[in-house]
């Protein structure tokens, strides 16, 4: 029987959000075709360690972007992790991917918010509906943090999966059509 992870979803195309799969996974997770793991949590490689090769035996490359749990009222999510975390997402190579916290609830839902409002033109209104389905709670200050995260690198389009392109075209689009007519 094939089980999948804690709070598994599809989040577009080849790119999956889940808590941390446990071996009962495994069988599931292989029939992804993963290319890629990227782990946003503050376990250790070491904790990870059976899990880690389990992935390498795949053929999977994994990733840590280590960064701790916000769990105090006025602690902000780390830019500079969910930017490197989109700096993987955005190149096409490392596609399918699947992308994971501990509980897939918070670090992860904050992740595919970013990607998904900043990248993806999604509302505010969607992206928090889609992040409270998981998370159920602590939201105030990831919202804040999604709306106003601005990423520090570059994106080359010709890296960019097709269908992420096109969203980034379309945006561009809908963008100058906006200042076209607040010009006006």
């Amino acid at each position: 029987m094939l089980v999948p992870p804690i709070n598994f979803s599809l989040v577009v195309g080849e790119l999956y959000r889940s808590g941390h799969p446990i071996p009962l996974n495994h069988e599931f997770l292989e029939t992804l075709n993963l290319k890629t793991i990227i782990y946003i949590g503050d376990r250790s490689d070491e904790e990870n360690k059976e899990y880690w090769e389990w992935a390498e035996r795949q053929g999977i490359r994994h990733i840590t972007a280590k960064m701790a749990s916000v769990k105090e009222p006025f602690m902000m999510n780390d830019p500079q992790v969910i930017s490197q975390c989109i700096e993987h997402l955005v190149r096409k190579e490392n596609y399918p991917v699947l992308v994971h916290s501990n509980k897939g609830k918070h670090r992860v839902g904050v992740l595919a918010g970013v990607f998904r409002y900043q990248l993806l033109g999604w509302s505010l209104s969607a992206t928090y509906d889609e992040y409270m389905r998981f998370a159920k709670g602590k939201a105030e200050s990831d919202f804040v943090f999604i709306e106003t995260f601005e990423p520090d690198f570059v994106l080359e389009m010709r890296q960019v999966p097709g269908w992420l392109r096109q969203s980034l075209i379309e945006q561009r689009k809908l963008s100058s059509l906006k200042r076209g007519l607040l010009q006006n």
